[in-house]
């Protein structure tokens, strides 16, 4: 996926002197990029079984939503507190600097309903952690994790063993 990560603005010193951030918003700019980056996680999700796609805020939402439509699944957005109208679950985990919560609708997971988490970005792991257990707290499967980019120096996917994870563009350093 060279093509993709050429699209990707590397942005020295953001947000603090030392982070190298990788802005995908150049990739967004550009429409056979965009595209390109939906059809390629779509086919990752080839084959397999699943029900609906969670897309993780915000920028998950940009391509949990399309991948679904093209998967034939429903979508559920994951949300920061106090944005889901109707009765919810929520987890809170540990960051590198403090702590967060997501929250989803209780209703959205059926038991044995096959999830596939769909976000921007794997760092860490943290956020993506929060949201498999998240599903799996209320009955549901976790098909896979698809990630645009993945920070492979950061060793977020060590918190996935035994489950199925997947990046488009990976970055070493």
């Amino acid at each position: 996926m060279d093509n993709l990560k050429k699209l990707i603005r590397e942005v020295p010193d953001f947000p603090k002197p030392g982070i190298n951030f990788y802005d995908i918003t150049t990739l967004l700019l550009d429409p056979e990029g965009l595209r390109s980056s939906v059809n390629a996680l779509a086919e990752l999700a080839n084959g397999q079984k699943v029900d609906t796609v969670i897309g993780v805020e915000s920028r998950g939402f940009i391509f949990g939503a399309p991948v679904a439509y093209k998967l034939d699944a429903g979508f559920i957005p994951v949300r920061k507190p106090k944005k889901l109208p109707a009765e919810k679950v929520s987890i809170s985990y540990d960051l590198e600097y403090g702590t967060d919560t997501l929250e989803m609708h209780k209703d959205a997971v059926g038991e044995g309903h096959n999830v596939l988490i769909v976000d921007d970005l794997l760092a860490t792991g943290g956020t993506a952690r929060a949201v498999v257990d998240l599903v799996e707290s209320v009955g549901g499967n976790v098909a896979g994790l698809l990630f645009v980019v993945e920070l492979d120096f950061l060793r977020g996917r060590d918190k996935f063993e035994g489950y199925n994870v997947q990046s488009l563009v990976r970055y070493d350093s």
